[in-house]
């Protein structure tokens, strides 16, 4: 399993950890593996001080960092305050989501005087995303990922110049011919099969579709996602043509992982039939376990989806409320694995 594409990060093997937590990232990259961290919701403080923990755990060796930052934005140099998003929120949406708490047993009587308290839509904009660059671009990273679109000409350039590999994410053999003729290195091929914000392809069908369109640019790899959590559906999307798999939910369940523990019984209590692909919590597909919540905005009684400017606002208090509830959740638990022992892989 040591390709190209191991020699290029110097890894041993090409298993690419995504992950919100910076315990998975150094326990993934320790382990020869690449673990990258998910820096949306972070500022360029707080950043610093996860890549300078990182830098600690692993003494040298590769990760990467994944950002979001669009193609295109209206009004993108704006902030919008929280105030201006719940103003945003149709009355129809508020009174759904309350009667829905309430018939599980959720209080909602202060939903709405939450805050968005890890919400920093800037680092989404040119100048706020810049800022969080140099802030990775300081520590010794080997791989920048953007999740949102082709990464911006300049970003890749930059990056190319320091010697860092640039990842996109695709959904689509079209969107694979846009970030290979931006230039990027690497694309992750996730399938409608992975968790968050997804496409419909599935990954078996996307990975070939990608590695043929992509066949004429020289010096392109193609990380298989969506759907992977073991080492025999890793072997099979190698034996696709894939560099090797990046894969995220399955660090959720681990010892290592910061997941809530309502969440983490959820996940370990669900099965393969259990998640479903859903508008609900940002108006755009996501995949994430099936619950009352999904279930409630794909009945004919829910709202449409909110417009634009507040898809992402409306459901973030109340989504922090359900998920945190262990009355919205499931009963029985199972032991979370560490990574460094965890035989999943096997």
């Amino acid at each position: 399993m040591n390709n190209e594409l191991c020699k290029k990060l110097g890894i041993e093997f090409p298993l690419f950890a995504f992950s919100h937590c910076r315990d998975v990232v150094a326990e993934v990259t320790n382990a020869g593996g690449f673990g990258v961290l998910g820096a949306v919701g972070l500022t360029p403080e707080t950043l610093e001080i996860q890549l300078n923990w990182i830098d600690e755990k692993v003494k040298g060796k590769p990760y990467g960092v994944d950002l979001l930052i669009p193609e295109n934005m209206l009004d993108r140099e704006a902030q919008t305050t929280d105030e201006e998003l719940k103003a945003h929120i149709p009355p129809e949406h508020k009174k759904f989501i309350e009667d829905l708490l309430r018939r599980n047993q959720i209080d909602p009587s202060d939903l709405w005087d939450r805050t968005y308290d890890d919400r920093d839509s800037s680092i989404m904009r040119p100048e706020g995303a810049k800022k969080m660059l140099e802030v990775a671009f300081r520590h010794p990273i080997k791989m920048f990922v953007n999740a949102l679109g082709v990464p911006p000409a300049d970003i890749i350039e930059e990056a190319h110049n320091r010697g860092i590999l640039v990842g996109a994410l695709t959904g689509s053999k079209r969107h694979a011919i846009k970030h290979a003729e931006a230039g990027v290195d690497v694309l992750v091929a996730a399938g409608g099969e992975a968790g968050g914000h997804c496409g419909e392809i599935s990954t078996i069908v996307l990975v070939p579709e990608v590695l043929e369109a992509i066949k004429d640019y020289d010096n392109m790899h193609v990380l298989a996602a969506g759907g992977i959590a073991t080492g025999r559906q890793m072997a099979a999307c190698m034996a696709m043509g894939a560099s090797g798999v990046w894969c995220g939910s399955v660090w959720l369940t681990t010892a290592e992982a910061e997941t809530t523990p309502t969440v983490k019984e959820k996940m370990l209590k669900a099965t393969s039939a259990n998640t479903v692909r859903s508008r609900s919590r940002t108006g755009k597909p996501t995949r994430q376990l099936q619950s009352a919540w999904t279930d409630a905005w794909s009945s004919k009684d829910a709202p449409s989806h909110c417009p634009c400017r507040c898809k992402a606002s409306s459901p973030a208090p109340p989504w922090r409320k359900w998920t945190s509830s262990p009355k919205a959740g499931t009963r029985g638990r199972r032991r979370s694995p560490p990574i460094s022992s965890a035989n999943a892989w096997a």
